[in-house]
This record gives C-alpha cells, sequence and structure tokens, in this order.
C-alpha cells in the first residue's frame, strides 16, 4: 500500500500518524524522548514496524511541529515536506469533529486558535501563552508536582469553592445578566484552608477557562456555536467536566472529539493527500 505520513514534533513528544491510499486513517501514536531526533525517529520506526509498513509503502512524509527542523530534508530517505503548524490545527480539528466549519484550538504547551471552513484557507486567529505549560511550570513551583498525571489526581480531589471567586460571592442572586455560578476572579478567594488539591484544581480550572473565553470571543465574532478543542490537555479528566459546563453557561458548543490529542499530526497528513 501506498501512504501519507504525518509528524508533529514537539519539544519531547512527537505523533505521528498516516492514511493509506483508499483515505483510511492508520491508528495514530506517539512517542516521548528527551532527544528530538531520538523522539523522531523512535515514533517513525515503531509506526513502520506495529502496522507492517515499509519504507517502499510510503509515498511521502508530512513534517509539523516545533521541532520539524530536524526533519529539513528526508527521514531514511524519503523526502520530508513541511506544514504551517496552524494549517495542521484546521485540518486536523475539522476532520477529527467532522464538521465543515468551527473555530479549532489546539491546547498544548500554550493555545493557538484557528478558524476553519472546508475547502478554504486556513486562518490563524491568534492565541494566548496560557496553556499546558503554564499549568506544568506553576504547578512544580507552587505544588511540587511535576507530572500531568499527579496534577489532575490532586485536582480531581479539590474544591473550587476555597479558592475562586465567584460571581454569586459578589453580588446578589439576580442583580447581574450572568451566571452567578461563572469565575468573577481566579484565585480571588483562596480561602486559609485551601489545600493542595483545591489549588491543583483552582489552576486546571483557570487555564480551561481562559482558553475557554478566547474561543468563545473567537466564535462569536464569525457567529458560530461549535469550537473544537484539540491537543494534549484535551486527555485529562478535568477537560471532560469543565469544558460542556462552561459551554452550558455561555452559549458555546465545546466538542472534544476522538483523536483530539492527534488532531495537528493527523491535518499535517491531510496535507499531503490534497
Amino acid at each position: 500500500m501506498k501512504c501519507v505520513v504525518g509528524i508533529d514534533v514537539g519539544g519531547s513528544t512527537t505523533k505521528i500518524v498516516g492514511f493509506d491510499r483508499d483515505g483510511g486513517l492508520i491508528q495514530p501514536m506517539f512517542v516521548r524522548a528527551t532527544d528530538p531526533l531520538t523522539s523522531i525517529y523512535g515514533a517513525f520506526g515503531r509506526f513502520t514496524v506495529e502496522n507492517g509498513i515499509e519504507l517502499c509503502d510510503i509515498e511521502r512524509v508530512m513534517t509539523t511541529g516545533v521541532g520539524s527542523a530536524y526533519l529539513q530534508k528526508s527521514i531514511y530517505g524519503l523526502p520530508c515536506n513541511g506544514v504551517s503548524e496552524f494549517t495542521s490545527v484546521g485540518l486536523g480539528g475539522l476532520y477529527v469533529s467532522g464538521l465543515d466549519r468551527a473555530i479549532i484550538i489546539s491546547m498544548g504547551t500554550g493555545t493557538a486558535i484557528t478558524y476553519a471552513v472546508k475547502g478554504e484557507p486556513i486562518r490563524y486567529l491568534g492565541g494566548t501563552g496560557v496553556g499546558g505549560g503554564t499549568l506544568m511550570g506553576i504547578s512544580k513551583k507552587l505544588l511540587g508536582l511535576e507530572t500531568i498525571e499527579s496534577i489532575t489526581d490532586f485536582a480531581s480531589k479539590g474544591n473550587l469553592d476555597h479558592v475562586d471567586l465567584r460571581i454569586g460571592d459578589i453580588t446578589k442572586s439576580g442583580a447581574m445578566a450572568v451566571n452567578s455560578d461563572l469565575t468573577a476572579a481566579n484565585f480571588g478567594k483562596v480561602s486559609d484552608v485551601a489545600s493542595k488539591e483545591d489549588l491543583a484544581l483552582g489552576l486546571v480550572n483557570m487555564v480551561f477557562e481562559t482558553v475557554a473565553m478566547m474561543g468563545i470571543f473567537a466564535a462569536r465574532s464569525f457567529q458560530i456555536s461549535d469550537i473544537v478543542l484539540t491537543g494534549n490537555l484535551t486527555s485529562i479528566p478535568q477537560a471532560q467536566e469543565m469544558f460542556p459546563r462552561l459551554g452550558q453557561m455561555l452559549g458555546a458548543n465545546f466538542i472534544i472529539p476522538e483523536h483530539s490529542q492527534f488532531a495537528t499530526v493527523i491535518g499535517a497528513a491531510l496535507s499531503g493527500r490534497e
């Protein structure tokens, strides 16, 4: 079979996916390594071996991500073609969601926002430096937690009432035309009894609320409600709980589709089929 392979090279993680000649998705996978080149070649080797793919089966390799410069020419003699990360985010977001038009948000170390319409060039709208890097960095210094698994485990036992100031805390019921459960100030009501678990949940909530509001502002400017969430942060349990709640309160449709963590690399591979 002739297939197109996409590789998304991050700082410590490489994601890889493929499409066969009939357009079928070959199961995506990722490899972690401190060295980008180790990560790239490890991912490529594992992907080809586990899927029974020979080098002669690969038609082209499409690369994206901050570390794609490490693949400037070729991998194992196969030519590599670079794809804009924002184009990859938009194309991949539409593919995994099955939508023809949406705001696509990539939640990685930072957060990037695109507007994608099927058959049209992807529009990069901007983003925010608040993302997974924010969560990891503050958690390390504030809580002494260095893995996302530890952060989410602590957060699962936390209580936001000990951390965040909400609209209902500062106004009488019905006095403002907004939901009283909305946050007025992240960490604006940190209690003396706030635990490590409460602070972990507060950090996760702060990151997700920032991303959610950026997405909502973008969606309103294009008069749509569908906001597709992609990237590594979509895989943590709190994402599945917090975004639907925020969407219900703010009139947005947040979607975390299957393979959301791999949307960018899927978009890179798709660009090689067009």
